[in-house]
């Protein structure tokens, strides 16, 4: 007969599981809906024709090599202290910090004047990316790891949706309807308005990377019970040692008692405790092969990623000047982004064995990336520009999806974030980079085509070097599956 101490942990376990595997819905739906008015942003495919007309009267010099480059350094500048305070005040903060920063860059967009006041707009909007964090991670703290897929395609297509529907609307209102640009940034700064009001009904997750830690979960969880004898909990798994803070509240839990039972036991944990664990699992994270793989194509593509989305405006005005064509940025945003949604929602039901065939696709899909980028560089049509461009966002964000849950499936619960930070920060180091050698006025300030062309041999470059460790992984484990093949069959 089983100890009634034994009965109350499995109870504990059950009741600790039990609402994160029931009730993912809700959060999940109000994260894609605060993802979606989010990104209905009808004004940001006309970003630069703004810019460059009567409204800001800015410059084709001063928007590119001196304004879009701010953003990349604040969004570095930023990213790790976002970071730390995304999981001391637990996410669901940062998220209504990123709404709110949403709402000042589009208003400093409507009323802001001059170089250095649009110079800070870029900072907010830096703001606002390395906030985005919280978005991509809390749904991660809410949910079972078995609905990772699930949710990590929801709410990705929940702002390319988004985003969709404001491309389309803003190209309606200004080739049907005539709208002006300012019109357009009003009713994007009334969209991110909602996506703020949205964010405070998002469930406050009761648990955080490092700073905050229950017992109901992270205790329960990591440690083996054995036994259970007049409340005194025996254990034979060390992984609990290594929560911060356990040496203080061991001698505390007392499972026989319902106070104890019934109430979630937060830990708040101190800096230095709290920087050791973050080495420590940074270096257990990092310390397999797949997530090395799939984190450095995150890593690298994302910088390329981020170099073209920010400068391809730039390219399509110099290509076919807006003030001599109706331009369709709008559209071609539209269709790139549906299309991409449509890729990824589809994701989170396809079967592949990524372990085995992962850096290869990674290598066919980096090259189409590589060629998408060159076309659109090299043949200056603006048709030939506007499909390349939407064959290079749809390939993207196919990778990145696959690659989001890759990562967060080769994790456990408490490293996500971590992973998914310093990846975005590599990127982030990279891109700051190449923006100061190839963009900025201080540096060789190159021209939009010839950026562009450095652009697509960097992402050749990443294919070159996936296609080799790719084949080498196959090779290797066809190789292995042989041996053990030839074993069982000598074996008498």
């Amino acid at each position: 007969m089983e100890a009634p101490g034994g009965l109350r942990v499995r109870a504990l376990r059950r009741s600790a599981r039990a609402p994160r595997g029931r009730y993912w819905a809700l959060p999940t739906a109000l994260l894609c809906l605060y993802g979606f008015f989010a990104s209905l942003r009808p004004s940001e495919p006309f970003l630069t024709r703004f810019l460059l007309g009567p409204d800001k009267n800015l410059t084709e010099s001063q928007v590119f090599n001196e304004i879009y480059p701010v953003w990349t350094y604040s969004y570095l500048v930023l990213l790790f202290p976002v970071f730390l305070a995304t999981d001391y005040l637990r996410y669901k903060p940062v998220i209504l910090l990123q709404g709110l920063s949403l709402i000042v860059t589009w208003f400093m967009l409507l009323y802001a004047q001059g170089l250095l006041a649009i110079q800070f707009l870029e900072f907010f909007y830096g703001l606002v990316t390395a906030t985005e964090i919280a978005y991509y991670s809390y749904i991660y703290s809410i949910v079972d790891l078995n609905m990772y897929q699930k949710v990590t395609s929801y709410c990705r297509s929940a702002t390319l949706v988004g985003f969709t529907v404001g491309s389309i609307c803003g190209q309606v209102l200004v080739s049907v309807a005539s709208w002006s640009l300012f019109s357009l940034n009003v009713i994007s700064l009334t969209c991110v308005s909602v996506a703020f009001a949205t964010a405070w009904f998002l469930p406050m997750p009761q648990k955080s990377l490092f700073f905050h830690h229950t017992l109901s979960s992270q205790v329960i969880r990591e440690m083996k019970i054995i036994d259970c004898k007049n409340g005194a909990v025996v254990q034979d798994d060390s992984a609990l040692k290594r929560v911060p803070g356990w040496e203080d509240i061991e001698s505390k839990v007392l499972l026989n008692k319902e106070e104890h039972s019934a109430e979630t036991q937060e830990q708040k944990v101190g800096i230095s405790k709290v920087l050791k664990e973050l080495w420590r699992d940074f270096l257990q994270c990092y310390s397999s092969r797949p997530m090395i793989c799939w984190s450095v194509w995150w890593a690298f593509s994302t910088c390329g990623y981020f170099q073209v989305i920010n400068y391809i405006q730039g390219l399509w005005e110099m290509v076919l000047p807006s003030q001599s064509f109706e331009i369709y940025n709008g559209g071609v945003e539209a269709v790139s982004t549906l299309l991409g949604a449509v890729a990824v929602f589809a994701v989170g039901y396809i079967k592949v064995s990524w372990a085995t065939w992962g850096e290869l696709t990674l290598a066919l899909f980096s090259l189409l990336i590589a060629a998408a980028v060159y076309v659109m560089d090299t043949i200056r049509n603006i048709w030939v520009c506007y499909a390349s461009y939407v064959i290079f966002r749809i390939v993207y964000m196919l990778l990145i999806t696959i690659a989001t849950f890759q990562i967060a499936t080769n994790l456990s619960m408490e490293r996500y974030a971590l992973v998914f930070g310093v990846n975005t920060f590599i990127a982030l180091a990279l891109q700051t980079l190449l923006t100061l050698i190839v963009v900025d006025s201080s540096g060789l300030g190159l021209n939009i085509f010839t950026q562009f062309m450095i652009y697509a041999s960097y992402f050749a470059a990443i294919s070159v070097v996936f296609l080799i460790s790719g084949t080498y992984s196959v090779m290797k484990k066809y190789r292995r599956r042989k041996e053990m093949l030839s074993r069982s069959t000598a074996s008498p």
